[in-house]
């Protein structure tokens, strides 16, 4: 057998190749996995991952009904044609170009959506008369409003025009927007700007979430270790869920820097005789058009699309990737679009659990991104340039709870146990937010809330990505995630009223509940999916139409 076998069992059981299909691993967690001979020495087995104790052979008769997952000698050599190192380093690449452009993406987009708040405190509020009613609250949920609209019909394009001429386009679009919001006159201009922004921002965080999903396994996969096609319950160490974070983290950025920058941008107040909150809108929108460029230049497409990528991967090194993710869930290659294969994933209820748990988590983070400027100077009583200054700490604090959360989840290949823990987290801080007696106490609070809210994003982004399969399954479940997210967005901008100002208690209230819920709903769809796996151990179900694939708890 030629040399990538031959390098993983002695040669001997590589000369019996009829034999060595007579013997089989039984191991308790996954019924699929491939057995090998029980002869396989020590240092291959450790090589491999397997305990020999658990190490026992299984009769011939069962064969047949794994044999279809076993790689054949050209599958595997292909891959031996790079490295294990050589393998990493293509992933890194495909991280350069796609979570870092993402990420960008992503700051420069939540940079846009919350600067309101800031400018909001250094005039936007008396110029525009956002005092009266609900006028401030309106200008904040219309946004959501065309967000959620337009997101079905935005995956759909990106997966049709490619996400790197779309995504540009849509960048460089409301970056023009944006500069427009330094201009408005009255509340209600404001406010149809930020609805035509919320159309075009649609496309951009589900599509980037779709994007990420379609070129990373669930778990990290190098054919040296095992012999399976269907090898995502074998793996050592999952990767979707640091990447997510990365992504994410590098928005959340945005979140600890973005308030500093605008205030210092607002100290422009007279110039060329514009004030300061206007000039807040058109440097970040100059800034929003500069990346939409980068992005045209960077971006890449999704796998099946990406040959001829400039400065990217090489024809091998894409059709490594694309085995690997077909290894680990087939579905590189997208069906052709019908409407009722779009919408079919609607009937899954799992879809919407995680599109639940979404809802649960923006409802949480967009109320703090929203609000903490307003609620650090009316609520605990900070000056304007305190309050800008102390919302950055909450969020660099938050980006190291998300990645520390990303890394235990990847290690341990878990997901629901973790969400649980971020929202115990945010559980500990929003009381200590309202009710606590004391500024230090309060701000202590946010630091809580912030961290364990926003570290769930990226948290139920893949535990959706790893329970679900198909090109258009993933376009609808994103569309639907981040569209239930949106509707967070509006409960976030409606839970903290001005007239519940300094403590805001209803808001608070309504928080813990989201949490609440949040917790109910991940423990069910963990009973779900361990009694699914349970059955489609025993032979007794098929999961997502694969034989061999099992849901991450």
């Amino acid at each position: 057998m030629p040399g990538a076998i031959g390098s993983l069992v002695p040669s001997s059981i590589a000369s019996q190749k009829s034999a060595d299909r007579a013997h089989w691993l039984d191991f308790s967690s996954y019924s699929m996995f491939l057995q090998v001979k029980n002869g396989v020495s020590g240092l291959v087995a450790e090589e491999m991952g397997i305990d020999e104790e658990k190490i026992s052979p299984v009769g011939a008769d069962h064969v047949d009904d794994v044999s279809k997952n076993v790689l054949s000698p050209s599958d595997v050599d292909e891959d031996e044609e790079f490295s294990r190192q050589e393998q990493r380093k293509i992933i890194h690449r495909i991280d350069a170009r796609l979570v870092v452009i993402c990420g960008v993406g992503y700051f420069i987009s939540l940079m846009d959506r919350t600067n309101t708040s800031v400018a909001a405190i250094t005039g936007m509020t008396k110029d525009l008369g956002l005092k009266v009613g609900f006028r401030y609250s309106i200008i904040v949920l219309v946004f959501f409003i065309t967000y959620i609209v337009a997101q079905p019909v935005a995956t759909v394009i990106i997966r049709k025009a490619g996400p790197r001429s779309f995504i540009s386009v849509i960048v460089l679009t409301w970056g023009a927007i944006l500069i427009g919001f330094g201009f408005v006159k009255n509340w209600q201009q404001m406010a149809g700007l930020r609805a035509l922004l919320g159309i075009l921002e649609a496309g951009f965080f589900p599509g980037t979430v779709y994007l990420l999903s379609t070129w990373y396994c669930r778990r990290e996969f190098y054919p040296k270790q095992i012999l399976l096609k269907s090898v995502s319950d074998q793996s050592n160490i999952d990767e979707v869920q640091k990447r997510y974070s990365v992504f994410y983290i590098i928005g959340a950025v945005a979140g600890s820097l973005s308030g500093i920058l605008a205030f210092g941008i607002s100290q422009m107040e007279g110039v060329q005789g514009i004030r300061g909150w206007r000039w807040i809108f058109i440097i970040e929108g100059v800034v929003s058009i500069v990346v939409s460029i980068l992005s045209y230049i960077f971006l890449i497409d999704f796998p099946d699309r990406a040959s001829g990528a400039w400065g990217f991967l090489n024809e091998k090194e894409l059709a490594f990737v694309i085995r690997r993710v077909n290894r680990d869930r087939g579905d590189v290659h997208v069906e052709p679009f019908s409407l009722g294969r779009f919408l079919r994933p609607a009937l899954d209820f799992k879809i919407w659990g995680f599109a639940l748990l979404f809802f649960c988590t923006t409802t949480v983070t967009y109320a703090i991104a929203y609000f903490l400027p307003i609620i650090l100077t009316d609520g605990i009583g900070f000056s304007v340039g305190e309050s800008l200054c102390l919302g950055a700490p909450p969020y660099a604090f938050a980006g190291i709870v998300m990645y520390a959360s990303a890394w235990v989840a990847d290690k341990y290949r878990t997901r629901a146990p973790v969400i649980a823990v971020n929202a115990l987290i945010t559980l500990i801080g929003l009381p200590m937010m309202g009710f606590g007696k004391g500024s230090a106490l309060r701000y202590a609070g946010v630091f809580f809330s912030t961290a364990g809210a926003n570290a769930n994003i990226p948290s139920v982004m893949a535990y959706q990505a790893n329970n679900i399969r198909g090109q258009w399954t993933r376009a609808f479940a994103s569309a639907s995630l981040v569209g239930l997210g949106g509707i967070g967005g509006i409960a976030g901008s409606l839970v903290f009223r001005s007239q519940d100002a300094p403590e805001y208690i209803p808001g608070i209230w309504a928080a813990i509940t989201s949490q609440l819920i949040l917790l109910i709903t991940a423990a069910a769809l963990s009973w779900y999916f361990w009694r699914s796996n349970r059955k489609a151990d025993r032979g007794e179900l098929v999961i997502e139409e694969s034989p061999s694939f099992r849901y991450t708890i």
